[in-house]
């Protein structure tokens, strides 16, 4: 007998765990904001709450679950973003909200339609808890879902939020037409921003190239299967961003993203050249063509 799971978020991650973890014969209770109501009756008798909800709603979810909250229970953040109030990660809000509650992060190259046709993914599980991670690992993996643990959570998360910033540029160039060269050189010098912000946030260096940070990187920013890539591809076409969003019909967490990193790196003092020409665009402030002239004719420096 498996975990009992309580699942918040049904939307194409959220339902595709699911799936996942009822073909594996666990029992799985979930929520959606859809259904109304709340979600805190489920948290009784639950072994484990999985929240895979939107970036935005993290923190008044985690607000309204701080009184109804059962002692020890576990919690596995599946939500990738950068808080634009708070300007931190997922796990951070609910362990500002939930600083007793032993809490891990799922994060990986995870393109929700690929899973749910069986085909095969890896995934990290993270958390400063080994012994946590480790259970984790065991009861949640799959036939088709492998997964590896790590003991860095917020540059995991960090990873998985950035990438999605350059999943939404590599659209922008894809959507120009500027080939290969070109995505691939962004590609590389968005890796590189990634870095920057991972290390600055304390994260493991060595998590920037693995499943979370290369992996989901090179998944969510070469697929048309991505909503952040095919988003940026729609802005290169000259689309507004509310235009583009109502185009895709779903969450894309790009555009916050990118708006809370930057804020970030102005109060820190970090350079982050893609970043700032994403928010410069989706801000109307440039097309996408002088965006990337912005990025060509930057100074000459070195590579590293």
């Amino acid at each position: 007998m498996g975990p009992r799971l309580t699942l918040l978020g049904r939307g194409a991650w959220g339902s595709t765990l699911e799936h996942l973890w009822k073909d594996l014969g666990l029992e799985v209770r979930s929520w959606s904001r859809r259904d109304g109501g709340t979600p805190e009756p489920l948290l009784r008798d639950s072994d484990l709450v999985v929240v895979a909800v939107s970036m935005a709603a993290v923190r008044p979810l985690a607000a309204s679950l701080v009184q109804s909250w059962p002692p020890g229970l576990p919690l596995l953040s599946c939500s990738k973003g950068i808080d634009l109030e708070g300007l931190c990660t997922a796990s951070q809000l609910w362990g500002q909200q939930l600083p007793q509650a032993p809490t891990a992060v799922l994060s990986g190259p995870n393109l929700a339609d690929e899973l749910q046709r069986g085909l095969p993914a890896a995934s990290v599980i993270a958390s400063h808890d080994g012994n946590l991670a480790s259970s984790l690992q065991r009861a949640l993996r799959t036939p088709n879902l492998r997964l590896y643990t790590n003991s860095d959570p917020i540059g995991t998360e960090a990873a998985g939020a950035l990438k999605n910033v350059m999943a939404l540029a590599a659209g922008i160039s894809d959507g120009l037409g500027l080939g290969a060269n070109a995505r691939a050189s962004l590609l590389c010098r968005g890796l590189a921003e990634i870095g920057v912000v991972l290390k600055a946030l304390g994260g493991q260096p060595a998590t920037l190239y693995g499943l979370a940070g290369l992996g989901d990187l090179l998944a969510t920013a070469t697929s048309s299967l991505s909503r952040n890539q095919r988003f940026g591809g729609l802005l290169a076409r000259g689309l507004s961003e509310q235009e583009a969003l109502s185009c895709i019909g779903a969450t894309v967490e790009g555009p916050r993203t990118a708006r809370a990193t930057v804020a970030l790196a102005s109060r820190q003092g970090w350079r982050l050249p893609i970043c700032e020409q994403v928010v410069l665009l989706l801000d109307g402030g440039v097309d996408a063509q002088g965006a990337v002239r912005a990025l060509m004719e930057r100074d000459l420096r070195p590579e590293a």
